[in-house]
């Protein structure tokens, strides 16, 4: 029971900090926007024909009749995951319209005009979590002519691909939003997340949370990192430590893999599969390699040759820390992010 008490102590000071910290933070570019705090209040409905009226944003999917790819396809013992289904066609993906009513200072219905409508690409995404009732979703917004279409989502930065989180072993449905939003006052960057409840092909689905991927952006969203394939160059770039890529190229079997030090795999997050090619694959996994090898040599820790000269430092602490208080069981093994910036410093998110 002391233990507990001290646990939730613990906790109650930390959720009481970063609500200081959020009521003292004026609602400005680059700082932290927290919904539960800084969303405008709306006028609730007086009376109302529709069935869903909520303060949430709407998002709203139709799949013209598809269904949508990546549901786990187990062996014949029904034990083990074998494959996830593919559309029609053999991709991962499928086409689909998605719409967003988000109102201003008003309740949001479905039939409610809405502030964001583009044809987009979906599929199931996660793990663990594909074998659960409720999916989680990647979307990817793009133009009627296949391009990637960025589309400024619930007030978050413009961007192409978005994730929709489906709170489901959490039956609290705030543990991400929380942890999302305690590690961007804390940390350079956490991912960007909104409350909304999502409607596919006509169904009601329950409550989401749409999150930025993380990956590189622009004009402030995301990660500040770029890639020129001309000559093979990049101002920073993003691996994941995880289970490795369906896409063999952009797994880089870094020194730490080839060595045994972990049984994660590595992969190039960005630049993605367009801007990604063997000559450049090959530079980053001898640059990633190179800090490896100083963090596991005999001279980890010499001022000249060991792990620190190749990293920002902060970033590592507070990762590690945060992730011990969250209880973060995937953490350094498991959707891991680790980025070299444009100070040429290593930072994991």
């Amino acid at each position: 029971m002391k233990y507990k008490l001290i646990g939730l102590t613990v906790v109650a000071a930390v959720l009481l900090a970063v609500i200081g910290m959020s009521i003292v933070t004026s609602d400005t570019k680059g700082e932290r926007y927290i919904e539960h705090i800084h969303a405008p209040k709306k006028t609730p409905c007086n009376s109302c024909d529709s069935e869903l009226c909520t303060h949430l944003p709407v998002v709203k999917i139709d799949t013209h009749g598809a269904e949508i790819p990546g549901e786990v396809i187990l062996n014949e013992a029904g034990g083990h995951t074998i494959s996830y289904t593919k559309a029609e066609n053999g991709e991962d993906t499928i086409d689909s319209r998605i719409e967003i009513v988000d109102n201003d200072g008003t309740y949001n219905h479905p039939e409610d005009a809405c502030a964001v409508s583009s044809k987009a690409k979906i599929r199931i995404r996660g793990n663990s979590s594909r074998h659960f009732e409720k999916k989680g979703y990647l979307i990817n917004f793009i133009t009627d002519a296949g391009e990637n279409n960025p589309q400024e989502v619930m007030g978050m930065d413009a961007h192409h691909e978005w994730a929709l989180h489906g709170p489901y072993l959490d039956k609290t449905l705030i543990r991400n939003y929380l942890c999302y939003n305690i590690a961007g006052q804390i940390m350079d960057y956490a991912p960007n997340v909104r409350f909304c409840e999502v409607i596919i092909n006509g169904e009601y689905n329950g409550l989401y949370l749409m999150t930025e991927t993380v990956t590189a952006g622009k004009n402030g969203a995301r990660l500040s990192l770029s890639v020129d394939k001309k000559d093979n160059t990049f101002s920073g770039y993003l691996l994941r430590i995880d289970r490795g890529s369906e896409t063999e190229l952009k797994n880089i079997n870094s020194f730490s893999e080839y060595t045994y030090h972990t049984d994660s795999k590595v992969n190039v997050e960005y630049p993605g599969n367009a801007n990604l090619n063997e000559t450049l694959a090959q530079k980053i996994k001898d640059d990633f390699s190179e800090f490896e090898k100083a963090l596991f040599s005999y001279d980890f820790d010499d001022k000249k040759y060991g792990y620190k000269n190749f990293i920002d430092e902060q970033s590592f602490i507070d990762y590690f820390i945060f992730n011990e208080f969250a209880s973060n069981y995937d953490a350094a093994q498991y959707s891991t992010y680790i980025y070299k910036g444009t100070d040429e410093k290593y930072h994991l998110c």
